[in-house]
């Protein structure tokens, strides 16, 4: 039986957009005839001989442009970075305008999730800038309804745009439960949402 497999591509600094990328797999993998595939992107040295290595010490794979080009769809995530996406992403981003000129993502849908020191440290923007690109490229941006009930009522992450985590400024705010349910809850949209679009 053939799957729909949708790449969940993260950066993770201290580890909570890792957990959400795990909770939106989990969501994912709740739709009949869906797989997630995990991968993240490298750090950005400032070193110009620094050189990551081919393989992680930990976690998951690096992407390579195939896991994109070969996926169903895609949900990507970054931790805040004064409002914009972080670096290591936006750098493996920019290395995508091979796809772009083959149109290889052109109708694909896409998701977004973030993680922020503080309530209004910029989730939303940086769940925008996350868009941009993918824009760029012809995906479907799928955001969060408000049929998700823990939108309405959420007190800490939680956007209409994406899913999204406040980890407090030491990094040590555990993901909520509704941020739990709103990530599962975006897995779960975007993969049913690449299977109709594969029909």
């Amino acid at each position: 039986m053939n799957t729909t497999e949708i790449l969940v591509l993260y950066y993770s600094r201290h580890g909570a957009t890792r957990q959400m990328a795990h909770l939106i797999a989990r969501g994912i993998e709740q739709v009949a005839g869906a797989t997630a595939r995990i991968r993240t992107v490298p750090e950005v040295s400032a070193v110009c001989e620094a050189v990551a290595p081919v393989i992680p010490d930990s976690g998951a794979p690096y992407v390579q442009l195939d896991d994109l080009r070969q996926c169903s769809g895609l949900a990507l995530g970054s931790p805040t970075r004064f409002g914009n996406m972080a670096a290591p992403m936006k750098a493996f981003l920019d290395s995508t305008s091979g796809l772009w000129m083959q149109h290889a993502l052109v109708g694909k849908p896409a998701a977004l999730f973030t993680s922020t020191s503080s309530l209004h440290g910029g989730q939303e923007s940086t769940l925008l800038s996350m868009m941009l690109p993918l824009l760029h490229h012809g995906m479907l941006i799928v955001g969060l309804p408000y049929t998700a009930p823990e939108l309405a009522t959420t007190q800490s992450g939680g956007t209409p745009y994406g899913a999204s985590h406040v980890a407090g400024i030491a990094n040590d705010q555990p993901i909520s439960e509704a941020e739990k349910k709103l990530c599962i809850a975006l897995g779960h949209r975007l993969a049913e949402t690449a299977l109709k679009l594969e029909r």
